[in-house]
């Protein structure tokens, strides 16, 4: 999801970019060398799947998956969806470089949330996992839409409407990615049930959320 640039108030577009700093530097500090392979896999998948969108007034939708990097990677997933956005911003002109800090807040601070309420339920493994994947992608999604709904009102009630609309468009992908997450969880299960056991540092040590 993409706030085109010039759309934002100053204190929102310094709020996001505030947030996102925060959030980048707890991940950069938490990525540890044995999941350097994962989070570029889980950028490259993000990268490829947000470039194919549909535009939706100040805002787009597209397939997301930021609810599976949250999941996986916990705070590690801001800084892999930031390279995944700035490389959409400087690439393909999707969103824009003032705005970048506030779409990176707002797709990767629910991933995060969601990745934290449910990563322990991956470890139980069989229907559970599948249902924390599902909550996952879904739940970020939505979490997704509805911090972009709150940047576009606080910055102006002219656009309250389209604030409900995104909200309302997002609905049906956060079902469509609710079910991709589920059934990478049952994917990963059978073939790397390790990815889905603990997140472990080098040392050998549970990693915190």
């Amino acid at each position: 999801m993409h706030i085109a640039e010039g759309v934002l108030s100053v204190p929102v577009l310094a709020a996001g970019a505030a947030t996102t700093f925060v959030g980048i530097w707890i991940g950069l500090r938490r990525l540890e060398e044995n999941r350097l392979i994962l989070a570029a896999v889980l950028a490259a998948t993000f990268f490829v799947g947000s470039l194919i969108h549909v535009p939706l007034g100040p805002s787009s939708v597209h397939l997301l998956l930021n609810g599976l990097a949250g999941l996986l990677l916990g705070w590690i997933a801001f800084p892999v969806l930031f390279v995944g956005l700035l490389l959409q911003a400087v690439l393909f002109q999707f969103g824009g470089l003032l705005v970048l800090g506030v779409n990176t807040c707002t797709v990767a601070l629910p991933a995060v949330l969601c990745g934290c309420l449910l990563r322990a339920l991956l470890a139980r493994g069989g229907r559970t996992a599948l249902v924390a994947g599902f909550a996952a992608g879904a739940g970020a999604v939505l979490g997704t839409a509805l911090l972009t709904a709150l940047a576009l009102t606080l910055t102006d009630q002219g656009f309250l409407v389209a604030a409900k609309l995104v909200v309302a468009a997002h609905l049906p992908l956060a079902a469509v990615e609710g079910l991709v997450a589920m059934f990478a969880v049952g994917f990963l299960g059978r073939t790397r049930p390790d990815l889905l056991a603990g997140r472990m540092t080098s040392a050998g040590e549970a990693m915190p959320c």
